[in-house]
């Protein structure tokens, strides 16, 4: 995989986990009640389930880009959020390479639901080993 165009692996969470998102939520300081309890979202009129946290999301990405590239480091990530993602969901993060330059490598980036939502879509960069 060193061409622009090449397809990144995809990297598959599933399910997302409840249990997890209260894990986040300790490990981030971030107690807003939308990852820990249902009747929160359902009151906010988000839905029925409990809503992972952004940062998480973005950690699925991240493990995509880690994975594609081993001992790469990441240089920048531009992720922009379009949706969220509720426990029980298949989240699928992926990525193509769109350029390649002094040993340096840019991808797109997205992270699908499994019911084929977008939920962030965005750009990476990676210096090569």
């Amino acid at each position: 995989m060193t061409a622009v165009g090449d397809i990144l692996p995809e990297f598959v969470v599933d399910p997302v986990d409840a249990e997890a998102m209260k894990e986040w939520a300790v490990f981030l300081h971030d107690p807003n009640p939308i990852h820990l309890d249902a009747t929160v979202v359902q009151a906010k009129g988000l839905g029925d389930r409990v809503i992972n946290q952004g940062p998480a999301n973005v950690a699925y990405v991240m493990n995509m880009l880690a994975a594609a590239f081993p001992g790469a480091t990441l240089t920048a990530i531009e992720s922009r959020f379009v949706d969220n993602v509720y426990a029980g969901e298949r989240v699928v993060a992926s990525g193509a390479i769109t350029a390649i330059a002094d040993g340096a490598v840019t991808c797109t980036i997205a992270l699908v639901a499994g019911d084929g939502r977008p939920v962030i879509t965005g750009t990476a960069s990676m210096r090569l080993p």
